[in-house]
């Protein structure tokens, strides 16, 4: 009797209030990540971390993980915040790849199979939402907040706040994560060592639900956290062991 093996990708989606979303993304995933060439061989998984949802989205998600297979649903007691599921998520992920996207349908599933070529020759592979379906204020908010956290951090990506990345699993094991720092998965990254690229996938209009974040959540926030993650880049541990 052999062991079954280990998942080859798992897809992790933080969720807050997102119930008119959660099939149809579901329905997506599955369609996708079936016709792939590696579901042959071995299985995925789409684990669901509930950040303290009062939409509904709790029974929908225990709902889906009992009619599909590969469907997990964790629920945090109260909403702690998406740094925070990422990390529960991560946690539970035994993938050897795990793919992180939001739960609004803005992200499209279809595109982590653009992302999986990269993913031979990076351990990171970040999403570029090159044509934003977001409104002005958000859109200029983005814009100075990713310039800034660029210059500082020197990750050069354009745009970190886009959820739809590819990790090795490597990297998500190395993760340290604290409150905000999902915003800056690139250049923590960088920082142990990885490596890191950014490839432009599809961004869509949200049809369903309302957007979490704004200027003063996610434009000031950001910086506040910028200099965090400056200090911990001076202060990383970089040792070597020398061959004998």
């Amino acid at each position: 009797m052999t062991n079954s093996p280990s998942p080859w990708i798992s897809v992790v989606i933080p969720i807050k209030d997102e119930r008119d979303n959660l099939t149809p993304l579901t329905d997506q995933l599955m369609k996708v990540l079936q016709a792939r060439e590696e579901s042959r061989d071995a299985p995925f998984e789409i684990i669901y971390v509930d950040d303290g949802s009062s939409d509904g989205s709790s029974e929908i998600l225990d709902r889906l993980a009992t009619e599909h297979g590969p469907v997990t649903a964790l629920h945090f007691d109260r909403n702690h915040g998406q740094s925070a599921a990422f990390d529960a998520g991560f946690k539970h992920a035994t993938g050897a790849l795990v793919a992180t996207l939001d739960g609004d349908l803005q992200n499209d599933p279809a595109d982590i199979a653009t992302l999986l070529p990269y993913s031979k020759d990076y351990d990171l592979v970040c999403g570029w939402r090159t044509n934003r379906h977001d409104s002005l204020v958000r859109k200029i908010s983005s814009r100075v907040a990713n310039a800034v956290r660029s210059v500082v951090t020197g990750d050069r990506v354009h745009d970190t706040g886009c959820s739809l990345k590819l990790f090795r699993r490597c990297v998500v094991e190395r993760l340290q994560l604290f409150t905000g720092m999902h915003r800056f998965f690139p250049a923590l990254a960088l920082m142990h060592g990885f490596t890191v690229t950014e490839v432009p996938v599809q961004h869509h209009p949200r049809t369903h639900g309302l957007s979490k974040y704004g200027v003063g959540n996610r434009l000031f926030k950001s910086l506040y956290d910028l200099m965090a993650v400056r200090w911990m880049q001076t202060r990383c541990l970089r040792y070597r062991l020398r061959d004998k």
